[in-house]
């Protein structure tokens, strides 16, 4: 990869803005990450009289440290990289989520008050509600509520809306120019409604072939990203390594799924009690491409 610079402009973007699943093994067991209720997302308290509330600003989650993160190398075939963890001991893991069936503005209050970094990649099909519905949003209160709206609201709140194709197809079967249709497609229908380009792409169930690669590149992505872990409904983690742990540098896939906001509080509480930071991935990536 070539620099930094892909992702400096997205993130003063996010800044100006104040702001499926793929194989695992290894699921949480119950105790400590057993799915109990989590308290609602919080609010910032109401300023006594005479005082007003001051909010942060700028992009959420913590900042790489000078010299901290690896160095991403940029492939031979001058095609997107594609990347699975951020190169990092430090103890801090990035957040994802996919498609967009189950629209729980639970979950956007979560990330706007507590100002956790999340990256969204969507599918249009499943933000317009269209089509054949995915099996595990089925019985969701908000599913396909808001539409756009809501992905708008999840940028407002400081999430990066991602790439995560039109129709949620298998890419390696199709063609060049199916493939080139299905991620440009909703590129344009992403900076058509909310105004920012996707620079990052997750093909669907994690497949992908060097064509997938050639047609992310002629859509402006600049990486493809994968994951390390997937979120389980209740907040639980199923990891892709024996020993059931975090690492430093995952990248955790969760999905618009019924329940979201009070798995997603789960989930966070889980990452803290276990020593981890929540990382912003835009500042980490940029980190590693310089």
């Amino acid at each position: 990869m070539a620099s930094g610079t892909y992702w400096t402009v997205r993130t003063a973007a996010a800044t100006a803005l104040a702001v499926s699943a793929g194989c695992a093994t290894g699921l949480d067991g119950a105790g400590e990450d057993g799915a109990t209720s989590a308290p609602g997302a919080s609010r910032a308290s109401k300023p006594s009289s005479g005082e007003q509330a001051v909010r942060p600003t700028g992009p959420p989650g913590v900042r790489p440290r000078p010299g901290e993160v690896g160095r991403i190398p940029r492939p031979g075939d001058g095609l997107p990289p594609v990347i699975s963890s951020i190169p990092t001991k430090r103890k801090v893991v990035f957040l994802t989520i996919d498609d967009g069936w189950e629209q729980d503005p639970g979950f956007v209050a979560r990330i706007r008050d507590q100002r956790i970094p999340v990256a969204a990649f969507v599918t249009r099909d499943a933000v317009d509600a269209r089509g054949a519905a995915d099996p595990t949003a089925q019985g969701g209160r908000y599913l396909g509520a808001g539409k756009w709206g809501y992905v708008r609201d999840l940028r407002d709140a400081g999430a990066t809306i991602e790439n995560h194709t039109l129709t949620h197809p298998n890419l390696p079967a199709l063609g060049y120019e199916g493939q080139k249709a299905e991620i440009c497609g909703v590129s344009k229908l992403i900076r058509r409604h909310t105004g920012t380009t996707p620079t990052l792409f997750r093909p669907p169930f994690g497949n992908h072939n060097t064509l997938t690669r050639r047609a992310a590149k002629a859509c402006g992505i600049d990486a493809l990203l994968l994951w390390t872990a997937t979120v389980q409904p209740g907040g639980k983690i199923a990891y892709q390594v024996p020993d059931k742990k975090l690492r430093p540098g995952d990248v955790l896939l969760l999905h618009f799924r019924p329940n979201l906001a009070r798995d997603f509080g789960i989930l966070v509480a889980k990452i803290k009690r276990r020593g981890f930071e929540i990382g912003n991935l835009d500042a980490y990536l940029e980190a590693a491409t310089r």
